[in-house]
């Protein structure tokens, strides 16, 4: 259980963490309304995730059987997407996106459904969440439809630390933010998961052939 609870909580983090464009919407919000609008986006975008984290494990608990006789291939394919993932949020520049989602001011419901529909809009998070998934063995024949809930709550907890970090740190430094300095995060961000993603290629390789 705190092996399912660990690995839980890092693919939550690592499926929030890109400052893509919601990450600047919710960082632009929190600069513009305060926390409760930075919150609010950012819980849309949480759920629009727990959805997608869904239904990858469900196609996940119908393959099961697949993923254990191919597990060895899953990992590196898997860790070669969570490093492309990275290369991509590296080269990405999130604040030119800024000006197709900034609006007037709005409810919180607003922020989160608006946060919401921009998410959900792009399915191919199911495949990170799949990759993930085969990257840390987060599914076996041994899974309970219970700890699978458990799994997913794990990492919804994981997005909730990640964006409340990310909230609570903007609106710290509210008054003296520099929206340059988002630059930075997106490439410490991309280099962090291709780094995490290269070392475990290295790591599957040489655990396989020398098991």
């Amino acid at each position: 259980m705190i092996s399912m609870l660990l690995k839980g909580l890092i693919i939550g983090v690592i499926v929030s963490a890109p400052v893509g464009p919601i990450g600047i919407l919710c960082i632009q919000r929190t600069l513009n309304g305060g926390k409760g609008h930075g919150i609010s986006t950012a819980l849309g975008a949480t759920a629009s995730d727990l959805l997608y984290a869904f239904v990858a494990a469900f196609s996940m608990s119908m393959v099961v059987d697949f993923i254990d006789a191919h597990r060895f291939m899953l990992q590196v394919v898997g860790s070669i997407i969570v490093f492309i993932f990275g290369l991509y949020t590296y080269a990405s520049n999130p604040v030119s996106q800024l000006k197709k989602m900034r609006g007037g001011n709005q409810s919180y419901l607003q922020d989160f459904l608006s946060s919401f529909f921009l998410t959900v809009t792009n399915p191919l998070v199911v495949f990170l969440f799949i990759a993930l998934f085969a990257k840390y063995s987060y599914l076996t024949d041994g899974t309970s439809f219970l700890d699978s809930i458990l799994g997913i709550l794990f990492i919804l907890m994981g997005a909730c630390f990640w964006w409340t970090a990310v909230v609570g740190i903007v609106s710290f430094f509210r008054d003296r933010f520099n929206m340059r300095g988002l630059y930075v995060v997106n490439r410490g961000t991309g280099i962090l998961l291709m780094c995490i993603a290269a070392i475990s290629i290295v790591y599957f390789v040489y655990t396989h052939f020398n098991a």
